[in-house]
Formats: C-alpha cells, sequence, structure tokens
C-alpha cells in the first residue's frame, strides 16, 4: 500500500462518505477507520465498503492514547485525516465539557501520537477538517474568508476553534504538515436526525411536529455530504501544506425558508396534498447564542483547487428526502434509542 491513512470519525456522516470514497477511488491506499461509534456512529453506513481489502476498522476513543499509539504501529500510518468530533450545538450547550473532552483533548493527543510517530514529518499530513461556525456571526453582511478572525460563540465553535489553533500550533511548533478545511452545514445520506434536514423529512414522515428555533429567519449555508468528501480528496492531495481552504456551498437559506421547501417535496413524495406538512411547523424559543447567519467564501478552494459543489441545492435535497424514505430500516435503528430520549427531552 502506498500510503496508510487514519481517517476519524470515520462511522459518522461526513466521515462514512470520505471513507467510502477514498477505499473505492484509491485501492493502493490502506484506510484505517478510527472511530469510537457513539449515537452519530454507524457502521452501516460503511456497509457498501466493509469488506473491501484495503479497509480496517478500529474501535477506538481518541482519549485513550495508548490504544491511539497501537494502531498507529499496527497500520504504519502515513497520513492522517481527522474529522473525530461532538458537533451539535445543542448538544454543547448542555454537555459542554464533552465537546472539550472530543474535540480539544482528543485532537491535542492525536497530534502527540502523530508527532512521535513520524519520524520524519516532512514525509506526512494531518488534516484537520473543521467548521465555518469558528468565525462566529454575520449580523451585518458579507462572507467568511480563510483570514476571517475567529469569533467563536457557542462551546462547540469554541471548541473547534481551539483544535483549529492546536493543529497550527503544532506546525508552527513541531514543524508537522498539516493543512485545515473550515467547512459549512452538510446535507445527505446517513445524516444523524437531530439535525434540521433529516429531523424534518422524520417527523414529516411520521406527522410529528417540526421545531423552528425563533422565527427561523436564521441563515446558513448547504453543502452536499458528496461535495464535502471530494473537496477533501482534492485539498488532501493537492492542497498547500499549511494552508487553510474554506469549504461551501454557495447556497444561503433561512431555516424556515428549507423546512417550507422539505415540506412542499416531502408532500409530493408522499402524495399528501400540498401545505398538509406545513401545518407541522412550530416555533419553539431561540436556542442560546444563535449566530445569525454563516456564509462561506469558497473561492480560494475554487480558483486554486479547482474544487466546485456539483448539486444544486433543490436536486440535492431531493436526492436526500429519496435516500431517507428508501432506507426506513437504516432511520428506524437510528433513532429507536439516544435520538428518542434527546427529542423527549429538547421538542416535547
Amino acid at each position: 500500500m502506498s500510503k496508510s491513512i487514519l481517517i476519524t470519525g470515520g462511522a459518522g456522516f461526513i466521515g462514512s462518505h470520505v471513507v467510502q470514497l477514498f477505499i473505492e477511488k484509491y485501492r493502493d491506499y490502506k484506510i484505517v477507520n478510527l472511530d469510537c461509534l457513539t449515537y452519530a456512529g454507524n457502521l452501516e453506513n460503511l456497509k457498501a465498503v466493509e469488506n473491501a481489502p484495503n479497509y480496517i476498522f478500529e474501535k477506538v476513543n481518541l482519549l485513550d492514547i495508548d490504544e491511539l499509539k497501537r494502531v498507529f504501529e499496527m497500520h504504519k500510518i502515513t497520513d492522517v485525516i481527522h474529522l473525530a468530533a461532538e458537533s451539535h450545538v445543542d448538544r454543547s450547550i448542555s454537555d459542554p465539557l464533552a465537546f472539550v473532552n472530543t474535540n480539544v483533548i482528543g485532537t491535542v493527543n492525536l497530534l502527540n501520537v502523530a508527532k512521535t510517530y513520524w519520524k520524519n514529518l516532512k514525509d506526512h499530513l494531518f488534516y484537520h477538517v473543521s467548521t465555518d461556525e469558528v468565525y462566529g456571526s454575520l449580523d451585518h453582511g458579507g462572507f467568511f474568508t480563510e483570514t476571517t478572525p475567529y469569533d467563536p460563540q457557542s462551546p462547540y465553535s469554541a471548541s473547534k476553534a481551539a483544535s483549529d489553533h492546536f493543529v497550527r500550533a503544532y506546525a508552527n511548533t513541531y514543524g508537522l504538515k498539516t493543512v485545515i478545511t473550515n467547512c459549512s452545514n452538510n446535507y445527505g445520506p446517513n445524516q444523524f436526525p437531530e439535525k434540521l434536514i433529516p429531523l424534518c423529512i422524520h417527523n414529516i414522515k411520521n406527522d410529528r411536529p417540526l421545531p423552528v428555533y425563533g422565527k427561523g429567519e436564521n441563515i446558513r449555508d448547504w453543502l452536499f455530504v458528496v461535495d464535502h468528501a471530494r473537496a477533501i480528496d482534492v485539498v488532501f492531495h493537492q492542497g498547500k501544506v499549511g494552508e487553510t481552504y474554506n469549504v461551501g456551498g454557495f447556497n444561503e437559506w433561512k431555516n424556515i425558508d428549507i423546512v417550507k421547501l422539505l415540506c412542499r417535496k416531502m408532500d409530493e413524495k408522499l402524495g399528501k396534498e400540498q401545505g398538509t406538512s406545513e401545518k407541522l411547523i412550530t416555533y419553539v424559543t431561540d436556542r442560546a447564542g444563535h449566530d445569525m447567519r454563516y456564509a462561506i467564501d469558497a473561492s480560494k478552494i475554487q480558483n486554486e483547487l479547482g474544487w466546485e459543489p456539483s448539486l444544486q441545492f433543490e436536486e440535492g435535497i431531493s436526492k436526500t428526502i429519496d435516500w431517507y424514505l428508501e432506507n426506513e430500516e437504516w432511520l428506524n435503528n437510528v433513532t429507536s434509542g439516544d435520538y428518542q430520549k434527546y427529542y423527549q427531552e429538547h421538542y416535547k
């Protein structure tokens, strides 16, 4: 194998798409998927490639340094793509320490093991996948660029900002080869249904309320997850060491407009009279510290590396709805335990 790449969080939403892409596209790479399988990690996401000859799964927590060392030594890891993270803002508000442990301490553990194991640091790459939320909120127009000052507003974004800073600090202090991407909101198949789009699809299908924070006027930039996996592929192979690349969909939507779009498309696909699902919309108390707007300027990755989104949003939404309707067993499995408890606590 020409490379042995450790992909952390590879059983999660974005990670599973990255793992599958790399396994299928790069047969001469060994892909080691490291995931501790929390509520959002699901090996069902990787059924299509689980028996591939260049794929290995390791159930390991980033807080277990001895196990991280074992994985590096056993699989002779040459590079890291680090996606593992606690990622839901609501959960970070109720349990910030879990986000510090996984997103900050877990990242530093991984950096330390990589720095120690790799004898010649210039031969290896540590690729850290982050979020646009580290930049704060765009309340007065404009776009996030790679030089936008950090201004995290939630425990989640603060933990990701801290991990970004540690990655850059290790590059500066120890000479570790690093690259960072900050992406906008992802959507698509396999996403755990606590996030807006799969939550609405699931609730519409089951005639449950569609919770919308405040007036639903908060704006997000949306990116189809397969396009994000493609961007990670491009940055890993062509990105300039030490650089940051923002990855966005050039696609801003108000939350309420997305919910209404989902209602229209679900009514159409389920054979319901138009307007039926919109009656489920329920406005709930706004999230504490809710950022008003995120919007990515992705011109750098587009101009320098030639990446751009492949799908228009409505096409991507239609594909996403179809996937969830066609994978009812997957949805029922992931919503049977932790999700039900979470839903009852937050939306009832």
